[in-house]
């Protein structure tokens, strides 16, 4: 890891070391640490770090961002730091200035879409959109007759309704009817299948670092839990299970990191690019669903408790599964880009990277 990475993570593990300790946060039932730790990431310039210095951002690098991600999974923080990160960086794929404060994304699946019209009003509807009812601002990727354009839209002038996902993270619903931007720009050679293989992305990393949290726990909880008067982790159904989890986690590390440094010195989001993005989100849902069971069966009943941590990580890792298109959905496009490009171009594909 370069040395720019180093101090990025850093200041950021300090943050949630320091302002989002699971267990502290998980007995905080009033959200009475959301301020304070939004405010340190917000002074140390983290939400809009792929944002350019002329555009009221950090202009950190993409490998930067996304090593940030994955800290952030590994405290499975309940804000919306992803969420603005990618709006910053839509919005300044148009050259659009980002705002302070809390942005999120719309559309957030890629079944969703966004109109523009001839007078510049945006309408249409976006489901399960990430933190839309805490964000102060919304970036908003339309389609127009003339294209695709990326706007921003103050998130007052749309109608939100709220909702949640597996992890108790808002998960909302937004209508535009007719709304003006802030500001609108054309934005070429962009469409909605880069932003949701930008987000996807994101949210592996996200889930690998939940991943690696999760191992951590069920490793330091099985030294510590007796049973027949020995630890846990001296039986060899414990140990197997354990060595699963570090797969799972390790697998879904490597396909997200390699997804991340693909995009990160990648000229244009091309098929080799859209081949890592799509796979590691594939890759990093099932780790999810197979790690999260893991983790849990290691703890036993107490990893089911309210009062656990143990449900942070794998709620969340499990909600993160669907955003910005489901593992399911991936599979599907993937599969239709390999038959498009024919049997002759598979292994060429394949071994680009």
């Amino acid at each position: 890891m370069a040395e720019s990475d180093n101090i990025v993570v850093e200041t950021a593990e300090k943050i949630f070391a320091d302002l989002a300790d699971p267990q502290t946060i998980n007995n905080d039932k009033k959200g009475s640490w959301q301020a304070p730790l939004w405010q340190a990431l917000s002074e140390a310039g983290l939400p809009l770090s792929w944002v350019p210095d002329d555009l009221g951002g950090s202009g950190a690098s993409l490998a930067d961002g996304f090593a940030l991600l994955n800290a952030a999974g590994r405290f499975a923080v309940a804000v919306p730091l992803a969420e603005t990160m990618l709006a910053g960086w839509l919005l300044a794929q148009a050259k659009i200035a980002s705002p302070e404060g809390e942005m999120t994304v719309l559309p957030a699946s890629p079944k969703d879409r966004i109109t523009l019209d001839a007078d510049g009003a945006l309408s249409g509807r976006a489901r399960g959109v990430p933190f839309a009812k805490a964000a102060k601002h919304f970036a908003v990727l339309a389609h127009g007759k003339d294209g695709i354009s990326i706007a921003l839209v103050e998130a007052s002038r749309g109608r939100i309704d709220s909702g949640l996902n597996l992890g108790y993270d808002h998960s909302d619903t937004v209508t535009l009817d007719k709304v003006q931007p802030v500001a609108v720009k054309p934005a070429k050679g962009f469409d909605q299948t880069t932003l949701m293989l930008m987000g996807g992305v994101a949210r592996s990393l996200q889930i690998a670092g939940a991943l690696e949290a999760m191992l951590d726990i069920s490793v330091r909880y099985s030294n510590e839990r007796v049973a027949f008067e020995k630890k846990i982790s001296k039986f060899q159904a414990v140990q197997h299970n354990l060595a699963r989890l570090a797969g799972e986690s390790a697998a879904a590390l490597a396909a997200a990191t390699s997804a991340a440094d693909a995009i990160a010195n990648a000229k244009s989001f091309d098929d080799e690019v859209y081949l890592e993005a799509a796979s590691a989100k594939i890759r990093c849902a099932e780790a999810a669903e197979k790690g999260g069971a893991i983790a849990h069966q290691v703890h036993g009943a107490i990893g089911f408790t309210s009062e656990h941590i143990l449900h942070r990580f794998s709620l969340r890792a499990l909600a993160w599964r669907d955003d910005f298109g489901s593992e399911s959905h991936w599979a599907v496009e993937l599969g239709k880009l390999v038959a498009n490009r024919g049997a002759d171009e598979l292994w060429p594909l394949v071994a680009s990277r």
